[in-house]
């Protein structure tokens, strides 16, 4: 599947509709259409990079950038004094559906351990 066809990336360009929670120039944040949890975001970088395991070195700065835009989104929320869990699905045995890298942001029911 090609940058032209991810749903992420029409998304990011506007193509398609999305609630749009927070964005900037390196990533965006959006409430998930198909919700695990009351609160389920999803915090995308805008560069195409298709699972966890591409990420490179020179990437560093945009993982982190995803975990502390997380954390900015769950405090603007109000979710961090209950709670929250952060996930990142590698590969399609993990339930990675779209295959351009994504930061789960779920919050509002009791989530389990082990996760399903």
């Amino acid at each position: 599947m090609g940058i032209d066809s991810c749903v992420f990336c029409q998304l990011l360009d506007k193509k398609l509709p999305s609630k749009m929670e927070y964005e900037d120039e390196d990533l965006a944040v959006f409430w998930d259409i198909n919700r695990q949890a009351p609160t389920h975001l999803l915090i995308v970088p805008r560069k195409h990079i298709e699972k966890f395991s591409d990420f490179t070195e020179d990437d560093n700065p945009l993982m982190c950038k995803m975990m502390v835009t997380a954390k900015q989104v769950a405090d603007k929320l109000g979710l961090t004094e209950k709670g929250f869990r952060l996930v990142i699905n590698e590969g399609k045995d993990s339930g990675q559906s779209i295959f351009h890298v994504h930061m789960h942001l779920l919050h509002g029911r009791r989530l389990m351990w082990p996760p399903g």
